[in-house]
């Protein structure tokens, strides 16, 4: 299982992420995802750690603690949705050319 961390600091690393989860337990991961374009942090992070209990101490200590001039959410992260394939399902389109033949051109 997986630890939501939500609402960070945009200044945050990994580093600083593993020290304080560290406290709780030993930090198997850290992911801090960062935007595609502007490869800043996005806000939130994934934490795993060894044990569940682990877990559950570190969410129960951390939950709403104020960290790097921020209120964190931490609580157990949601299994990730299967979003689909991208296109949504055929057609698509705005007619193109077929409505410049309904035009007589």
């Amino acid at each position: 299982m997986s630890i939501y961390v939500g609402n960070l600091s945009y200044e945050v690393t990994q580093e600083d992420l593993s020290a304080v989860f560290a406290e709780y337990g030993s930090v198997k991961r850290v992911n801090l995802p960062t935007d595609r374009e502007t490869g800043r942090v996005r806000g939130f992070a994934f934490v795993e750690m060894s044990t569940e209990t682990e877990e559950t101490a570190a969410i129960e200590a951390l939950d709403g603690a104020e960290w790097m001039g921020r209120d964190m959410k931490v609580n157990k992260a949601k299994p990730r949705e299967d979003r689909g394939s991208f296109g949504g399902g055929g057609g698509g389109g705005r007619g193109g050319r077929r409505n410049n033949f309904s035009k007589g051109y």
